[in-house]
């Protein structure tokens, strides 16, 4: 008869509040917090999206087989790791990059929905906006934390996929998405063919931990590629409700003008937020283009470097690509700003 041994699991949040739990040799991290009724933010499960990123701080592990673009560039070799990776070889100690309210102890709520408006926002791109119903579990209320994710299922199959929300927290039961049309991809050939007001889906969620450091008090910059802006959105919008005073700084990228998108949003956002600057950025611009040529990483080191100038370190958000995640982490680390002043959402194909 095989016996496994049970290990211990402490995690510090970054708010300071620790959890702990059993963890037999068999199990990832992830499954054995669930074991306990505990559930971390997490998506994919194979090791493919980074949902899960925490550090090691102490204790043997393993890292299983996963997509190397999944964790930031070599945070690997300083214990960072996917939970949902990972099997304990000894006790362990690892401090998680969200507070302890991105932590829930129930099962990850599944609602109903339907579509309210699929519109076109720029080449390739569309605001799918969602009405949930209401349930006696939930009621009818969108409750999340801006920066979460929800898992949207393709009516009819199994498939799902995971985007952010760009709206904030709402009594009314709304939900919105900036989603990228891909040529081949399952819900793209939803939102085209089939896809229509009224239409009816699932939502699982929320989910996930990118957010507001709510613990600091240094100027936020937001470093966002293509629809990378969605959670960037839902981040200013909570700034405007609240009348948080603090400097916000977006450096917005994409690949082509056509591709830029929420104008007008990003215009009453700047109305009401007084210390709110927006850099646009276009890789490879195709007309008579005025903004930044170039990346938003690009953008965000010569703003570091005036910053520098004036001994003054913001804390960075990164939602986009991998590579322009990587580019933009490198940079400031260059600049000398701390890890635990970087938080990233990285996109990576389903």
């Amino acid at each position: 008869m095989t016996t496994h041994r049970i290990h211990r699991i402490e995690l510090i949040t970054r708010d300071s509040q620790p959890l702990s739990f059993d963890c037999s040799e068999e199990q990832n991290l992830i499954e054995a917090a669930e074991a306990a009724q505990i559930t971390l933010p997490s998506q994919c499960r194979q090791g493919s999206c980074g949902a899960c990123h925490a550090n090691v701080t102490t204790g043997p592990y393993t890292l299983g087989a996963h997509n190397a673009a999944a964790l930031p560039s070599g945070s690997a070799q300083h214990g960072g790791t996917l939970m949902c990776r990972t099997t304990a070889q000894g006790n362990l100690s690892l401090s998680l990059p969200y507070d302890y309210s991105r932590i829930l102890f129930q099962p990850i709520p599944q609602r109903n929905a339907h579509i309210t408006a699929i519109t076109p926002v720029a080449e390739n791109t569309v605001l799918l906006e969602l009405q949930l119903e209401a349930s006696d579990e939930y009621g009818s209320a969108a409750q999340f934390e801006a920066g979460q994710f929800m898992e949207l299922e393709i009516p009819g199959s199994e498939d799902k996929r995971a985007y952010s929300l760009s709206n904030t927290s709402n009594w009314d039961g709304r939900l919105e998405f900036l989603i990228r049309l891909q040529p081949n991809g399952k819900f793209s050939h939803f939102l085209n063919q089939q896809a229509q007001p009224g239409t009816a889906l699932k939502v699982r969620g929320p989910q996930g931990a990118f957010g507001i450091n709510e613990g600091s008090l240094r100027p936020r910059w937001f470093v966002a590629g293509g629809t990378g802006l969605a959670p960037m959105l839902a981040m200013l919008r909570r700034m405007a409700e609240n009348q948080e005073m603090q400097e916000a700084r977006l450096f917005f990228g994409v690949n082509r003008e056509s591709e830029l998108c929420m104008h007008e949003e990003l215009e009453r956002l700047q109305s009401e937020l007084l210390q709110f600057k927006v850099d646009w950025c276009v890789w490879k611009p195709q007309g008579d283009w005025s903004g930044i040529t170039g990346t938003p990483a690009d953008a965000l080191r010569t703003a570091l470097a005036d910053a520098a100038a004036a001994d003054s370190q913001p804390d960075i958000y990164l939602c986009g690509p991998p590579a322009l995640l990587d580019a933009a982490e490198k940079v400031a680390a260059e600049f000398g700003i701390p890890q635990d002043q970087v938080f990233s959402e990285r996109f990576l194909a389903a």
